[in-house]
């Protein structure tokens, strides 16, 4: 059969191969499963461009279900997790006057957690040290019913509207005709996708940034992302935003160092976590809030409620209320850590929603996403989900149901169940939406205040240090040179421009290509009422800040060595006390120390008393550990010297901006690296070589001052600046 001429949305049947069932969309029009033209697919319906989202929206529910049911058994998003049991208790009642959620307002209730730490774009068997966002998912078993905050190690996100969410995580995940690559957003889809959406901008300088890759789940911050909302007791509301702060500070690996741990050890992560709660180091954070009165909701030049913006703390500072610790590692990763079921619908009385679109779009997908992936209606029931008070409704049956309901009634009202179950009235712990009033026009359009997709983007990558703008620098420079398509690359310099012109301008250098001229305007849109972009030509406004200091890893806790592990590099004829001494002092700060030896078993120090080896040469990696010290001993000086791996230990170390402390005879270990350029000549007593290079004779004060080496986490100094023309 001839071949028809195809034209832009064509409404001719079209000759398709029935026995390979296979479609063809160019030239066509969007249609929802059922056949109905779409006009609209970048909103989903609302009252009113900045009102709720409204169910009726058959377009969006279509959509988000067929998304929510695409993959079985594992997670669409976040199958990559780690999780661990804790307790989360509030400092004071100081909260009491915002909300009625008793766990964060009564000092004296320990509430339960789990929490569920994830990678989201790669699948179950993927590498946790991926450049991607990270889930942090909580979910607390307060006596009022289960609370889940469900967030992530980033404060916003690609999208403003829950409907482009199934975009999103398509244009991610591996490309649908060779499933390549996985665990990676270095690809062709995703940067078209990217460079289609500025309302991305921000969320991309945070995935360039080194928060993508971070040290450990111990030491990454969590947000809630959205702005939620606080009720107290007479029903007066409160905008607030949630975040987690890590008593060990935020701390990232080095880009090349990702991706050797990912090579040597995948569950790097994984691993971390669960050993640190094993020996009883456990992981602490402190819940902090934002809150914002509802007569300042129109206050700033951004929207509360665009899931795109933060809230520089510099204008509404975070309070810290509460701390959660992380004290059990669970019994079996099937039935807890992967079966477990978040939701944002998870509330209690005293928290409530905001019409963030985005949060809205979430609702509803939770639930739906979870009704496929675990079977049915009753996933609460399995253990990890459960309440820790009974449950009792109207509600029977289904795939999988535990409970066993006694009596005649199954429905409300009755008389054949004495009337119960109850409802609960207000000032009985009952859950009452907040009363927020909603007059406005049923339209698929978004507020123009959503409309500043750069300014935010801008403060972050002023705010950064110097170090950190060159590992974003570079970050941008791999993502985009694995896109094959040119178009797709120029495109995204274009975006880069509006964020920082001189950003663009390094970018473009690496890539061998010039920096576009695109008119912000034009770029800055997210919306096409009827599928054009240009419709759009929003009014700006400028950020207030040039920068904040509370963006920038530079300004984390630096002031302890506590959970950081340690390599001794060591052979036969080391000098034992210079190992166990050194071994001492650093267990006393708080480190985790191992030795690491050229094979496993024992080493024989000068004086022949046996070592352990915790880790071979063969099996060990610098890039496992935070800083490495070289004892003394002249003939284990002199085996490590020939030994490639051994050097090789150290360069990398170095490359990686790591502490490394040696005593005096180890100097001579040192000059067989590639940078013993950095050395003193001569007398090496006490010398600092370079930032982060320790040499010493006298054990105790070398000691002290490596442990205050290791609590700057990196030297970043080291490496070269960037010298591209502006």
């Amino acid at each position: 059969m001839p071949s028809k001429k195809k034209t832009a949305g064509s409404d001719n049947n079209k000759t398709t191969d029935l026995n390979k069932n296979t479609l063809d969309s160019t030239g066509e029009f969007m249609r929802t499963n059922h056949g109905t033209k779409i006009n609209d697919d970048q909103n989903s319906l609302k009252a009113g461009s900045r009102g709720p989202t409204l169910m009726e929206d058959f377009i969006f529910r279509e959509k988000m279900t067929h998304f929510d049911h695409e993959r079985i058994p594992e997670r669409i998003v976040h199958a990559r997790g780690s999780g661990a049991h804790g307790v989360f208790r509030v400092y004071d009642s100081t909260m009491e006057q915002y909300t009625r959620a008793r766990f964060l307002s009564d000092p004296s209730i320990e509430t339960p957690v789990f929490v569920r730490f994830s990678t989201v774009a790669g699948s179950r068997g993927s590498t946790d040290l991926a450049r991607d966002v990270r889930g942090f998912a909580t979910k607390f078993y307060t006596e009022e019913g289960n609370f889940d905050l469900v967030g992530n190690n980033m404060p916003v996100f690609f999208i403003q509207d829950a409907i482009k969410f199934p975009d999103l995580v398509h244009a991610v995940k591996p490309e649908p005709d060779n499933e390549m690559p996985q665990a990676a957003s270095a690809h062709d889809t995703f940067w078209d996708f990217i460079s289609l959406m500025p309302e991305s901008a921000h969320m991309i300088m945070w995935l360039m940034s080194d928060r993508a890759i971070p040290r450990s789940y111990r030491m990454m911050e969590g947000f809630g992302v959205h702005t939620f909302r606080l009720v107290n007791a007479n029903k007066e509301a409160t905008f607030v935003k949630f975040h987690w702060k890590p008593i060990l500070g935020v701390h990232a690996v080095a880009w090349d160092e990702a991706q050797k741990i990912s090579g040597k050890d995948p569950d790097f992560h994984r691993r971390d976590l669960w050993e640190a709660i094993e020996a009883g180091q456990f992981p602490e954070y402190e819940l902090g809030v934002q809150l914002v009165a509802e007569s300042d909701e129109h206050s700033f030049d951004f929207d509360l409620l665009d899931p795109t913006k933060i809230i520089p703390e510099e204008l509404v500072p975070v309070q810290k209320i509460g701390r959660l610790t992380l004290n059990r590692n669970p019994d079996n990763f099937f039935a807890e850590t992967e079966q477990i079921a978040f939701h944002v619908g998870h509330v209690v009385p005293g928290i409530d929603f905001t019409n963030d679109p985005l949060l809205q779009g979430r609702l509803f997908s939770y639930t739906d996403t979870q009704l496929i992936r675990l079977g049915g209606p009753n996933f609460q029931e399995i253990p990890i989900n459960r309440p820790v008070m009974p449950v009792h409704n109207n509600q029977r049956d289904g795939y999988m149901r535990q409970t066993i309901n006694k009596g005649k009634s199954s429905y409300h009202p009755n008389s054949t169940g004495g009337g119960c179950p109850f409802q609960a009235k207000f000032s009985e712990g009952g859950y009452t939406s907040y009363m927020e009033k909603v007059d406005a026009h049923k339209i698929r359009e978004r507020s123009e205040s959503f409309f500043d997709h750069f300014s935010q983007a801008t403060l972050f990558y002023n705010s950064q240090s110097e170090p950190e703008k060159n590992h974003i620098v570079d970050a941008f420079r791999f993502e985009l040179g694995k896109v094959t398509n040119p178009e797709i690359r120029q495109r995204m310099l274009g975006i880069i421009r509006n964020i920082d012109k001189n950003l663009a301008t390094q970018v473009a250098y690496g890539l061998g290509l010039d920096v576009p001229v695109i008119p912000l305007e034009a770029m800055n849109h997210s919306v096409p009422a009827d599928g054009d972009p240009a419709d759009y030509q929003p009014t700006l406004t400028e950020s207030k800040l040039a920068s904040s200091r509370f963006l920038s890893m530079q300004n984390t806790i630096k002031d302890s060595i506590a959970t950081r592990k340690i390599a001794i590099l060591a052979a036969d004829g080391v000098e034992e006390f210079s190992v166990a001494q050194m071994k001492e002092l650093l267990e006393a700060a708080g480190a985790v120390v191992e030795v690491v030896a050229p094979r496993l078993g024992h080493i024989k120090a000068w004086n022949e008393q046996e070592i352990m080896v915790d880790k071979s040469l063969l099996t060990a990696s610098s890039v496992f550990y935070d800083a490495v010290y070289v004892p003394a001993g002249t003939n284990s000086i002199a085996a490590l010297a020939a030994e490639g791996d051994a050097v090789h230990f150290l360069n990398e170390a170095y490359r990686h901006c790591k502490a490394i402390a040696c005593d005096e005879d180890g100097i001579e270990l040192l000059r067989h690296t590639y940078f013993a350029h950095v050395l003193p000549a001569g007398d090496a007593k006490n010398a600092v070589a370079d930032p982060g290079v320790i040499i010493g004779n006298k054990l105790a004060d070398l000691a002290k001052r490596f442990i205050g080496a290791v609590a700057m986490h990196r030297f970043w100094e080291r490496e070269k600046p960037r010298k591209v023309p502006a």
